[in-house]
C-alpha cells in the first residue's frame, strides 16, 4: 500500500519539471480563486474570460520580437490587458453602455488580433503553446515570474481587502468616505491582468482563467461567508493544479486540460452536492416540508 502510495503521488516528483510545475501551480492557487470569488461577488465572471483573450495580441506581439521571450510575453500581455481594460471602461463611461458589453466587444477584437499576430510569426505550434501554455515546460525563470507576480498580487489584495469588500457591496459608501471606487475598480481589473498573465505560460492564454474561475464558482456552493469562499476556492485549485499534474504524468493526457477538467469536475459535484443551492440542497427543502406535514 505504501509502495503504490510512493508510486503515484511522490515518485512523479522526482523530477525537476515536475517539481516546478507543482511549485507554479501552488503559486497561481494562492492568486487566483479570491479574484474569481470577487468577480462572482460583482456578478463579472465572464469579464475574466474576456480579459484573458485581452492579453493575446500583447503576447503575441512579444512572442514576434523576441520568441519565447517570457519576459517580453509577459510585459506585452500586460500592457495589451491594460490597454484592453482601458478602453472598455472608457467606452463604457462616453456611450453609457455596459462594462461588460464593451468588454466583450474588445475581447473579440483582441482574440482575432492576437491569433493574426501569431500566425503571421510562426506554425500551428506556436499557436498552441501560446493558447493553451504548457505547465510542465516552466523553467526556472518562469517560475520566479510566477511567483513573483502572485505574491504581487497577494499582497496587493491584503492591502486593499476592506476598499474591495465594501466597493463590492456598497461602493456609494466607498464613494462618500472620500474614496474613488474607481480606482478601487481599475486597479482589481490591474490584478486580474496580471495574474492571468502570470497563468498564460503555464495554462495558456484561452484556459488561464479555469484556475481563477472554476474554483470560485465552486466555492458559491460549499460557503455563504467571503472568508469561506476563499478559502474553499484556493484549497480546490491547489487539489486541481496538484492532481491534475499526477494524471497528466500517469495517464499521458495534457497537463493543462487536465488541470481545468479536474476544476470543472469539482464544480460539477459541487453544484450537486454543496450545501447552498445546489441540487441535493433544493431537494433537502423540499423535503422538509413534506415530513412535516406527515408528522402533523
Amino acid at each position: 500500500m505504501i509502495g503504490l502510495l510512493n508510486e503515484w503521488f511522490i515518485a512523479p516528483f522526482d523530477y525537476g519539471f515536475m517539481r516546478r510545475a507543482f511549485v507554479a501551480g501552488i503559486a497561481l492557487s494562492l492568486a487566483a480563486p479570491p479574484l474569481g470569488v470577487f468577480l462572482v461577488l460583482r456578478g463579472m465572471s465572464l469579464i475574466g474570460d474576456a480579459m484573458a483573450h485581452a492579453i493575446l495580441p500583447g503576447v503575441a506581439l512579444g512572442f514576434l520580437l523576441a520568441g519565447f521571450s517570457l519576459p517580453a510575453m509577459s510585459l506585452g500581455g500586460i500592457l495589451s490587458g491594460l490597454l484592453v481594460a482601458g478602453l472598455a471602461g472608457s467606452v463604457s463611461q462616453m456611450s453609457g453602455q455596459r462594462e461588460d458589453a464593451a468588454m466583450a466587444s474588445f475581447f473579440l477584437i483582441s482574440l482575432a488580433a492576437g491569433v493574426m499576430l501569431v500566425s503571421m510569426g510562426g506554425s500551428s505550434v506556436d499557436l498552441t503553446h501560446v493558447l493553451f501554455g504548457s505547465i510542465l515546460a516552466v523553467n526556472s525563470s518562469a517560475l520566479v515570474l510566477i511567483a513573483a507576480i502572485s505574491s504581487l498580487i497577494v499582497i496587493s489584495m491584503a492591502w486593499m481587502f476592506r476598499a474591495m469588500v465594501v466597493e463590492c457591496l456598497d461602493p456609494l459608501f466607498l464613494r462618500g468616505q472620500g474614496s474613488r471606487n474607481g480606482l478601487i475598480h481599475g486597479l482589481f481589473l490591474a490584478l486580474v491582468v496580471l495574474n492571468l498573465t502570470a497563468g498564460f505560460q503555464t495554462l495558456g492564454t484561452l484556459m488561464a482563467v479555469g484556475l481563477m474561475m472554476l474554483p470560485a464558482t465552486a466555492a458559491r456552493f460549499w460557503s455563504k461567508r467571503l472568508e469561506g469562499l476563499i478559502c474553499i476556492a484556493v484549497v480546490w485549485a491547489m487539489v486541481a493544479s496538484t492532481g491534475g499534474l499526477l494524471l497528466s504524468y500517469h495517464l499521458s493526457l495534457p497537463s493543462g486540460p487536465s488541470i481545468i477538467m479536474l476544476a470543472g469536475i469539482g464544480y460539477i459535484l459541487s453544484a450537486l452536492f454543496g450545501r447552498h443551492h445546489s441540487l441535493m440542497a433544493k431537494l433537502r427543502r423540499r423535503a422538509t416540508p413534506l415530513e412535516a406535514v406527515e408528522a402533523g
